[in-house]
């Protein structure tokens, strides 16, 4: 990585906190799409999903709302997406669950499916 690619680097984003108490707000009444990951503390692959869920937060930020909800402390929202491992990502789209993966994806697998279940590219057309 070179000097110009530090300057040229968006800032980080980090996926936005979900909880029982905001999940309707945030995530149900959305304007735009949104990712739900939904995780548990005790996690390894749910450790190695966060730095994918920052990076797509940061490069599609304003375009699909990416959030983070650990299963603990949204009981009542885990049980309504039938979360029944973690980690779990789960796609919405007009406040919808349209798409449910289950298990650690990289950031590719992520990045194609935002493309085909929102048609939003990863770079912002000029």
């Amino acid at each position: 990585m070179g000097l110009l690619d530090l300057f040229a680097r968006k800032p980080r984003v980090n996926p936005t906190h979900v909880n029982d108490d905001n999940f309707v707000e945030l995530v149900k009444k959305s304007s735009i799409p949104v990712i739900v990951d939904a995780w548990s503390p005790r996690c390894a692959p749910c450790k190695q999903l966060e730095p994918v869920m920052v990076s797509l937060a940061t490069h599609y930020d304003g375009r699909v709302l990416i959030c983070e909800m650990n299963t603990h402390g949204a009981p009542r929202a885990a049980t309504e997406l039938r979360i029944a491992a973690t980690p779990t990502v789960v796609y919405f789209k007009n406040g919808k669950p349209i798409e449910k993966v289950v298990g650690f994806r990289g950031s590719l697998y992520h990045e194609e499916a935002i493309e085909e279940l929102f048609g939003i590219p990863k770079k912002p057309t000029a």
